[in-house]
């Protein structure tokens, strides 16, 4: 999903709101990385968005981008992802919608799928099981089926 401003505002109040019910500050170093978050695409680690802070001249350590992360996740505007990999993954989440993930053993491409027989089987498992289903996640892995992949086996050694 693109650039939106008016979302972008509504995660500023969402944001906003957050803090001021749990008592934190209010940071133009806070604001800045909710905003460079939401104006980029995909999934990213803290140091990528860290290297993105850094290279626009934001004046932030890493702990800041760190706890800022973590209030974010804490409020459902980004999700945390552990891919299998020892960095989490991170990916904005207001306004988008619920989707699954596909990665690649070799060369660690993430691919996003929604698949509508999903909430099929929330009604179901919660009906039968007797829960009331919140979200689910579903990640699956596989082995890199494109020939011109830089870490493919067949191709020579792999690159972790």
């Amino acid at each position: 999903m693109a650039f939106n401003a008016g979302n972008l505002e509504e995660v500023r109040k969402i944001f906003s709101a957050y803090l001021e019910r749990k008592n934190l500050r209010k940071t133009s170093e806070r604001y800045a990385i909710l905003e460079e978050i939401y104006r980029h695409s995909g999934h990213f680690d803290v140091e990528l968005l860290y290297g993105q802070m850094k290279s626009k001249k934001y004046r932030v350590s890493r702990a800041t981008v760190y706890n800022t992360l973590d209030l974010l996740v804490d409020c459902e505007l980004v999700s945390k992802h552990q891919f299998g990999r020892n960095q989490a993954q991170y990916e904005k989440s207001y306004g988008y919608k619920q989707h699954d993930h596909l990665i690649c053993t070799d060369c660690n491409k993430v691919v996003e799928f929604c698949d509508p027989r999903m909430q099929n089987i929330h009604n179901t498992a919660g009906e039968l099981l007797q829960f009331r289903v919140l979200h689910h996640s579903l990640i699956l892995y596989a082995a890199c089926a494109r020939k011109n992949c830089e870490n493919n086996p067949a191709m020579g050694t792999k690159i972790k």
